[in-house]
C-alpha cells in the first residue's frame, strides 16, 4: 500500500456558546480547523484534523498547518501509511519540529490501518477498556457568579468533571475557585486551569488561598520553572499541560516530583504515535493524564476517543468531546456524549465518515 494523493481541507467551527475566553483576555469565537485526507494505491483513505487554538496559545497556527503540508507532504508519497514509525522518521527528516503539522497526517494513517486490518484504532492502541470512559467540560472564563451557573448547567446534561479557566486577576480567579466549588456535589472533579496566566507570586498567592478547596491546579504559569516552585508550595493536585511537549519534558517532570497528572494533546506531540509512546510511558510511571487535543470538531474528537478509551481507567484523569462546542458537524459517525461520558467506535479505523460537501474544496491537493 502506498499514499498517492494528500488532501487538505480548510474548515471553520463556529462555537455553540459563541465565544471562548481564557487567561491573558485570550478568545475565539470560530475556530480555522484543517480536515487532513490520505488516500493510497489501494482505495484505502484515511483523515485527521488539526485545530490549533488560535496562533497566540501553542506553538501552533490554523495557515501553518497547511503552510507545513505544503512543505511536507510531497515527501511522503509513496510511503507506506501503516508503518506509522517509518512514517514519522520520514516526516522527521522531511521537516524539522513543528510537530502539529505531522499530525492530521499521522492521525489518518492510524485511519488506514485499521481500516486495512478491520479493527478500531483503539484496539490498535492497546484495547478497549469498559463501555465509555469520563469526561470533562471547560467553563469559559467568565465573573464568578457566571461560571458556577454553568457547572450547574453542565453537570444538568451529565457532566461530572469541570475545568474552570482562570489565570485573570487573582482576586477574581480566588472568588471563581470558590464560587464553582461551593456548587459541587460529591463525585465532582474541579480543575483550576491557569493556561499560564499567573506569575509565580500569583500562583503561590492563589492556591494559598484556596486551600481548603477541592481543587487541581493546572499549568499556573508559562515557564517549567515557575511551576515548579508553585507546584512546592502547593497543597493540591498539580497537572502540567503546555510545558510537556516531548518525551524528554516528561521524563524531566516525573524526575523532579512537578507533576501528579499530565495533559496530553495530540497535534502538540504530533499525532497519535507520539501520543501514544508518551500515554504508555505515564502508565508505566504512574502519571494520571487528560488525553484531548488543543481542539477541533468530529474526526478529532473520534482520535481523542480512541486513544483514551484504550488508556487504562486508573490513569485517565478525564477526556473531552470537543464536537458538542462546535455547531459544524464534519463527519457522520463520530462518537456523541451520552450522559457525561464518551465511546470509541466499534468501526474499523476512526469509524467517521467525513460529510464532502461541509468541507467543500480542498485548500490542498498533493499528488
Amino acid at each position: 500500500m502506498k499514499i498517492t494523493r494528500i488532501l487538505a481541507y480548510r474548515v471553520e467551527l463556529p462555537l455553540h456558546e459563541v465565544s471562548y475566553h481564557w487567561s491573558g483576555g485570550k478568545s475565539v469565537a470560530v475556530f480555522d480547523s484543517t480536515i487532513v485526507r490520505v488516500e493510497t494505491d489501494t482505495g484505502h483513505a484515511g483523515h485527521g484534523e488539526v485545530c490549533p487554538l488560535g496562533p497566540f496559545y501553542l506553538p501552533a497556527y490554523a495557515e501553518g498547518v497547511r503552510a507545513g503540508l505544503r512543505e511536507l507532504g510531497p515527501h511522503l508519497l509513496g510511503e507506506d501509511p501503516r508503518q506509522l514509525a517509518k512514517l514519522n522518521r520520514s516526516m522527521d527528516a522531511a521537516l524539522k519540529g513543528h510537530p502539529y503539522v505531522k499530525s492530521g497526517i499521522d492521525v489518518a494513517c492510524w485511519d488506514i490501518l485499521g481500516q486495512a486490518t478491520g479493527l478500531p484504532v483503539c484496539e490498535l492502541l492497546g484495547g478497549r477498556y469498559g463501555a465509555d470512559f469520563p469526561l470533562y467540560r471547560a467553563i469559559s472564563q467568565e465573573s464568578p457568579e457566571a461560571m458556577a451557573a454553568s457547572v450547574v448547567r453542565y453537570r444538568a446534561e451529565g457532566y461530572r468533571r469541570f475545568q474552570l479557566k482562570v489565570g485573570g486577576d487573582p482576586d477574581v480567579d480566588i472568588d471563581r475557585i470558590r464560587a464553582v466549588a461551593a456548587r459541587l456535589e460529591r463525585g465532582d472533579r474541579l480543575v483550576a486551569d491557569a493556561n499560564t496566566g499567573w506569575v509565580q507570586h500569583e500562583a503561590v498567592r492563589v492556591v494559598k488561598a484556596v486551600r481548603e478547596v477541592d481543587v487541581a491546579i493546572e499549568q499556573p504559569c508559562l515557564t517549567y520553572q515557575e511551576c515548579l516552585a508553585v507546584r512546592r508550595q502547593c497543597p493540591h493536585p498539580f497537572v502540567l499541560d503546555e510545558t510537556i511537549d516531548s518525551l524528554d519534558a516528561l521524563l524531566r517532570a516525573k524526575s523532579d516530583l512537578a507533576m501528579d497528572a499530565v495533559n496530553l494533546k495530540i497535534s502538540k506531540l504530533g499525532g497519535l504515535t507520539r501520543t501514544q509512546q508518551a500515554r504508555d510511558l505515564c502508565v508505566s510511571l504512574g502519571l494520571a493524564m487528560t488525553l484531548e487535543d488543543s481542539w477541533g470538531s468530529d474526526i478529532a474528537t473520534a482520535a481523542i476517543a480512541h486513544l483514551a478509551h484504550s488508556t487504562p481507567p486508573e490513569f485517565l484523569f478525564t477526556s473531552t468531546d470537543f464536537n458538542s462546542y462546535v455547531t459544524v458537524a464534519t463527519a457522520d459517525g463520530a462518537p456523541r456524549r451520552v450522559d457525561g461520558r464518551l465511546a470509541a467506535s466499534r468501526e474499523p479505523g476512526l469509524g467517521v465518515r467525513p460529510k464532502l460537501d461541509v468541507l467543500g474544496r480542498p485548500a490542498l491537493e498533493i499528488a
